[in-house]
């Protein structure tokens, strides 16, 4: 079993350097480490200046980098459907090079490098996995993904592939259109099945952390705030938040201001993620590049800690029992209650916060009951349901 760390921020941060150097003190205290990237424009290589390649590359002892081949993932987990999709697009009068190249849906070049992440933990050659993820827009549509494909394999994909089946040979035979095999539809149901054992994974939190890296700038910390909510919407924990490139308090006059706005915007983080830990990294007198800068800022992130470590456990989401029926709740930071929406659909509970959307499945105790109002208090939402013999009923909240 893997731990597996996976870390995002806001483009421009240090996010790289410091996943770079949480792998390296990583492999320095004799776990077997690999770090991956996951966005689609690759900076491992310049962290650790060198050469890094698309399977594991060693780096030094116990350490290994990857740079994922996006078109090599894309035939692997997309190929079959793919190829289908592809003729069904010249069927319609497209050439074929244009047909191969809009058979590639949008973000599956980063959604099959998130895959490798389950692929590395199934073979267990590596004690721990860092994740040089994406900024963290990209990050967040990629974590939901996986919960959208398991609704989609639970209730449409079986009526989709019951049609083809009764009428497929038919419609082919008229319209001469191409018609999905089994090998399509089975390459469709695995990779959902991909995409719910990574969920799965990732959404564990003995195994899994989400760490957000970000500097002392007010649209920085914005941002991690929403995605910091947004983590816990889709229930993916969140153990340590990094202040990145702090500027020491003999920074000069040069640079006084920038000090200044620092200092303003330190108590803010601090307040902001409580309780989930902080730790600093000094703004280095020179880039970090190389083992020995890596080296510098592991040590002034984690001091002599173990940085596969798990710095704070935390439960955004439950279900307690109470005297008239149950109550769940879901721990919401940086929201505020004109943002939340709420709808119930027989055993889904779709939660809208802005513009992202999370379908809950509720538990099975909920089957039999009617949702009987919502409140919001402390960051965190709170919703009633009533036992009923009648059994769940459609209820919408606002």
């Amino acid at each position: 079993m893997s731990r597996i760390i996976v870390y995002t921020g806001k483009g421009g941060v240090g996010k790289t350097s410091v996943a770079a150097a949480t792998a390296l003190l990583a492999a320095e205290r004799g776990y077997r480490t690999v770090i991956l990237s996951t966005d689609a424009a690759h900076s491992l290589a310049d962290s650790f200046d060198r050469p890094i390649g698309p399977e594991p590359t060693a780096l030094g002892p116990n350490l290994w980098g990857q740079e994922p081949d996006l078109l090599h993932n894309i035939e692997r987990y997309w190929g079959t459907i793919q190829r289908y999709v592809a003729s069904l697009l010249t069927w319609r009068g497209l050439d074929e090079v244009r047909a191969e190249e809009m058979s590639v849906l949008p973000g599956m070049d980063e959604l099959a490098s998130l895959l490798l992440i389950a692929d590395h933990d199934d073979r267990g050659t590596y004690d721990v996995i860092v994740v040089d993820a994406a900024p963290t827009g990209e990050t967040l549509r990629l974590l939901s993904l996986p919960e959208a494909g398991r609704w989609w394999l639970e209730r449409i994909y079986p009526i989709q592939r019951r049609l083809v089946q009764l009428g497929g040979p038919l419609l082919g035979r008229l319209t001469g259109m191409p018609m999905p095999e089994t090998s399509v539809f089975r390459a469709g149901e695995e990779l959902f099945e991909r995409l719910e054992h990574t969920h799965e994974l990732l959404s564990d939190p003995e195994r899994t952390s989400v760490r957000v890296v970000l500097n002392l700038e007010k649209m920085v910390i914005k941002e991690a705030q929403r995605s910091f909510t947004y983590f816990h919407l889709y229930g993916y924990p969140t153990d340590l938040v990094v202040v990145n490139r702090v500027l020491p308090a003999d920074a000069g006059p040069y640079f006084g201001a920038w000090r200044e706005a620092q200092a303003r915007y330190r108590p803010l983080v601090d307040e902001s993620f409580a309780p989930v830990p902080i730790r600093s990294a000094p703004f280095f007198a020179q880039e970090v590049l190389g083992d020995e800068m890596l080296r510098r800022l592991g040590g002034a992130i984690f001091s002599t800690d173990d940085p596969t470590d798990i710095f704070f456990r935390g439960r955004p989401y439950s279900v307690r029992r109470t005297d008239g029926g149950w109550v769940l709740e879901l721990e919401l930071p940086f929201t505020s209650r004109e943002e939340v929406h709420l709808a119930r659909v027989g055993d889904e509970l779709v939660v809208r916060v802005g513009s992202w959307r999370r379908n809950l499945i509720l538990p099975r105790a909920l089957d039999d009951t009617r949702s009987a109002g919502a409140s919001f208090h402390d960051h965190t939402l709170s919703i009633s349901f009533e036992a009923t013999q009648e059994g769940a009923s459609d209820h919408d909240q606002p």
